[in-house]
């Protein structure tokens, strides 16, 4: 009897210790593995976009400076043109008017300096002879000064009303492209009608804002002591067109408004493009794309990092456990990695993959390693 028992004990102790071992081989098991990163600093080449309305560099309205009738147009939109060519004809009868009423007053004062100078001629050698009076005579003198003051007046109002007949066609201000023609042959119009735009898009401007925070942080991240002397230094910037395509050409940023708008709280800039091609029409818009880079930072995949609120963390390898670590990023232009600015020293690991399934404090083991420190 008390062999059965001594045996069954064993049996329980030997039944015990196999359940203890078969836990921990379980425990060594859930240790799951991941890969890790081992951090080394590096430049990053970031970039940062911003809307952009595209103008001519001369957008100019024409108006008509008479009023009257269009009796003629002498381009199409989206023509060609250069400074000087005829755009429209004006009918202004009024300007007509003043052009046949100037005209005969010039010849009607025309008519008075002959009479007055006449009477001069006439009269001065009987006043040498004594007999008429010098007063006399000084009437006459006076009476042909005040003609030739009214020829000039009348001559500089033929004068005035020929150049307003001349403003009946109206002609291109500059070189550059037609816009839209919103008044066709017959319409009347006065100098508050805008006859149509002519854009010179030689060169073109991007104009964009940035809102007073980025505006600081950009100018600081620029050498020079003085706005003009920053400006010389920013780098080109690239223009993203409205299809998403890339313009050939680069541009530089060359104003900077010198005060915040109160409204918006923004600046605005002003970058200039060369448009050799045409390609670039006023009005449309695209996407300025400064470029700019980081020293010093980590370079980390966006898919090893979560988020809590407006934190982004990851998980640092501390041993074989994983702790929690907030960090400060800017997004990289291919939009799947970070530049870490903040929260990682040198030679910290990370989990790159997988942060789902960790959790605080957990323990792990070590997938592989992409160690950044053996290629620097």
């Amino acid at each position: 009897m008390k062999m059965k028992m001594f045996l069954g004990g064993v049996i329980a102790l030997l039944g015990f210790a196999s359940c203890g071992n078969s836990n921990q081989v379980n425990q060594k098991m859930e240790v799951a593995e991941y890969p890790v990163m081992t951090m080394a600093r590096q430049e990053a080449n970031m970039q940062t976009v911003y809307p952009a309305t595209i103008k001519g560099q001369e957008d100019i309205e024409v108006k008509p400076r008479v009023d009257g009738y269009i009796e003629a147009i002498f381009v199409d939109e989206g023509s060609a043109v250069k400074a000087g060519q005829a755009l429209f004809k004006i009918n202004s009868p009024s300007s007509e008017q003043s052009l046949t009423s100037a005209q005969a007053a010039v010849n009607s004062e025309k008519a008075r300096v002959n009479t007055a100078q006449v009477d001069v001629a006439r009269y001065r050698p009987l006043a040498e002879k004594g007999i008429v009076s010098e007063v006399q005579l000084l009437t006459y003198e006076n009476a042909y000064e005040t003609a030739l003051a009214s020829l000039q007046q009348a001559e500089a109002t033929l004068k005035n009303a020929k150049a307003t007949m001349s403003w009946t066609t109206v002609t291109s201000p500059v070189d550059g492209v037609v816009g839209s023609i919103p008044y066709r042959t017959g319409s009347l119009v006065n100098s508050a009608n805008t006859l149509t735009t002519i854009a010179n898009t030689g060169n073109v401007y991007a104009y964009f804002s940035l809102n007073e925070r980025k505006l600081m942080d950009f100018m600081d991240g620029v050498e020079g002591s003085s706005q003009s002397e920053k400006i010389k230094n920013m780098p080109p910037v690239t223009l993203i067109l409205a299809d998403g395509s890339q313009y050939e050409e680069t541009g530089r940023i060359e104003t900077i408004t010198g005060t915040v708008d109160i409204t918006t709280g923004t600046a605005n800039f002003r970058a200039e493009f060369s448009n050799k091609s045409g390609k670039l029409r006023s009005g449309t818009s695209g996407k300025i794309i400064i470029p700019k880079v980081l020293d010093d930072v980590f370079v980390i995949p966006q898919k090893a990092t979560f988020a809590q609120q407006d934190k982004v963390l990851v998980f640092k390898l501390e041993g074989d456990t994983v702790k929690q670590q907030i960090i400060s990023v800017q997004t990289m232009p291919n939009g799947q990695d970070y530049a870490v600015t903040g929260g990682l020293s040198d030679r910290d690991k990370i989990v790159t993959d997988g942060v789902a399934t960790l959790r605080n404090g957990m323990k792990i083991s070590i997938k592989s390693d992409l160690d950044l420190t053996a290629s620097n």
